[in-house]
């Protein structure tokens, strides 16, 4: 059935990314565990500003790669396997920006299988979601390292995957410090960088 509507949708259902392929409404959404959430609520100036400049950084740095990196609207579906069986896959996230080092995971809908690195912005709203849900699902599903870059107080999170599968958090990275990337090979960035926009 064809959804035009968020409204028609139970935020108490679950879905699949198969139905999610049948929504067209224009309000933007993620489906964690099959869970609804709304993404609709436009991301204010200073985070997309600071958004704008982590993806530059790291887009100049990738340049003819086989590396990608991409910026939010982009489909993730977290999967453990390449599955090709929508009904099968129950989680589809939207980070602020992926990046991808396997090619192999990007097909024309976004990339399937876990991203290596993915940064989030928190901001009012968006903050439990995160650092809860999506820290699991994003633990869950291996991927490698998961920055949330908080401006409130202009400092970066940092949490490298281990062995047993578990992140492991780094202190937090402050202004004067160097951020590098363990997955983004040779990429470094001063943290003042980032929120001096």
């Amino acid at each position: 059935m064809l959804i035009t509507s968020l409204d028609q949708l139970d935020f108490n259902a679950t879905y699949s990314y198969n139905d999610y392929l049948n929504w067209t409404f224009d309000e933007r959404v993620e489906l964690i565990r099959g869970k609804l959430f709304n993404l609709s609520s436009s991301p204010g100036t200073v985070h997309q500003l600071i958004l704008g400049e982590i993806f530059f950084q790291i887009s100049n740095h990738l340049r003819h790669t086989i590396s990608k990196v991409f910026l939010s609207p982009f489909d993730v579906r977290l999967t453990s396997t390449k599955e090709t069986d929508y009904s099968k896959i129950h989680t589809v996230v939207q980070p602020d920006i992926c990046v991808v080092c396997n090619p192999d995971k990007i097909d024309s809908k976004g990339c399937i299988g876990a991203p290596d690195l993915i940064v989030e912005v928190l901001s009012p709203g968006n903050t439990d979601k995160e650092m809860k849900e999506k820290f699991e699902i994003y633990e869950e599903n291996g991927v490698k390292e998961y920055w949330l870059v908080e401006p409130d107080h202009n400092i970066v999170l940092v949490y490298k995957l281990k062995e047993k599968g578990k992140f492991i958090g780094l202190k937090p990275f402050t202004e004067s410090e160097i951020l590098s990337s363990e997955v983004v090979e040779g990429f470094e960035v001063l943290v003042k960088d980032i929120f001096d926009v």
